[in-house]
Order: C-alpha cells, then structure tokens, then sequence
C-alpha cells in the first residue's frame, strides 16, 4: 500500500487530534497546535483551515489571559462541540419521562410549548414577515445549521419551497417522544407563517426529515 493511499487516513486522524487538543485546552494558536502534534505551522493550518470549512473549529482575536496582545486563536464551534460524545440526550430523555409521569401528558406538551416559544423568540427577527418566503426559509435553514442539523433548501418543480435535514441533533429524545417532532413543525409553521408538512423523518429510520412549505 502506498503513502499516498495512507495519507487521507493520517489526515483524518490529524484533524481529529486538533479537534480533541482545543476541547482539551480550550482555544489555542495554530503555532501551539503544530507544536502540540509535532508538524509544521503551515500544515496545521491547512487542518484547522478544512475544519473551518466543515463548521467545525471557528477562528478569533483573544487576548491570553486577558491580558498581552491578541491572538489569532482557534475554538471549537457548536457542532464542533457537538462530535463529542454527551449525556444530555439521556438526561433529557429522563426529565421527560419525570414530567409525563408525574404530571401526564398535558405538562409535557406544555414544556414543549415552551421550548418553541423561547425559540421562536430568538429567531423571529431573522425571519421577517416583510421578507419573501424563500428568503425566510433560507435564513431559517442557515439558522438550522448552527444547530447542526445539516439543512438544505430549495424549490420543487412547482415552484414551493422543500427543505430537508440531513441530521437530527435530537435524534435520541425524537425517537422515544414523538411530542417533540410535532412541536418542530408547530415552531416551523409559526415562524416561517405558512403551513408546513413533514414527508419523511429520520426518527422513523429515514435517511432525513423533509419539509413542503405552504
């Protein structure tokens, strides 16, 4: 087998250390990084420059300690964050459990009513009525995207508009609680103000969950 067949892998794995040595010792320079893994400066950078491009790392001006010149520093972003490994879908699957059974049905809708309002809250302003509908649906796919749920949108042959998710950050919680994917199209339609449907979802096994708008 030749290197050149290797070097893909090997530059995997290199990206995968300098996501792991930034979520170990928070952000860092990419001369730290190269010193850290044992390359060059401008390798390091040519990694952290493709995990930019997947989300994955995002770059900065910090000051070390508060103090000092600023650095041009590299952290990890929410997806970036989000590849390792985390409990919190369990947990949340568990105070959810809580709710329905001591409380029923009801309160838990009403916790996912909530959860939506606080939600649309944050994003309506990104999406204002004046705005034509496909432009609300794009901005409201690149608003999915920092949630990590590797959206996509575009219109049909008629001329609607569908957009689909290719990943479901809620995907352990979606499965046991079928509440939650209902209320995702409720926070869809209000915030988007027209009707919304879901023709496949990736909690059901599909490969992604897609939508029709209007």
């Amino acid at each position: 087998m030749s290197a050149a067949t290797l070097a893909p892998a090997g530059a995997e794995r290199t990206k995968t250390r300098l996501l792991e040595l930034v979520k170990r010792h928070g952000p860092q320079t990419a001369q730290d990084l190269a010193q850290r893994l044992d390359v060059s400066v401008p390798a390091a950078r040519r990694h952290l420059s493709d995990l930019q491009e997947q989300g994955l790392l995002e770059s900065r001006t910090e000051r070390p300690g508060g103090r000092g010149r600023p650095q041009h520093v590299f952290a990890l972003t929410d997806r970036g964050e989000a590849a390792f490994p985390k409990t919190y879908s369990s947990l949340c699957v568990d105070v959810l459990r809580h709710i329905e059974g001591l409380f029923g049905g009801d309160a838990l809708l009403k916790v996912l009513d909530a959860r939506n309002a606080e939600i649309a809250e944050r994003l309506r302003g990104d999406l204002p009525a004046e705005l034509p509908l496909g432009e609300r649906v794009q901005a409201l796919v690149g608003r999915l995207n920092e949630y990590g749920f590797d959206a996509t949108a575009e219109q049909d042959a008629e001329g609607g508009w569908v957009f689909t998710q290719r990943n479901c950050p809620n995907l352990t919680v979606a499965r046991q609680y079928a509440q939650l994917c209902s209320a995702e199209i409720t926070l869809y339609t209000d915030l988007l103000g027209v009707p919304v449907a879901r023709d496949t979802r990736i909690a059901c096994g599909q490969a992604c969950c897609r939508y029709r708008v209007g």
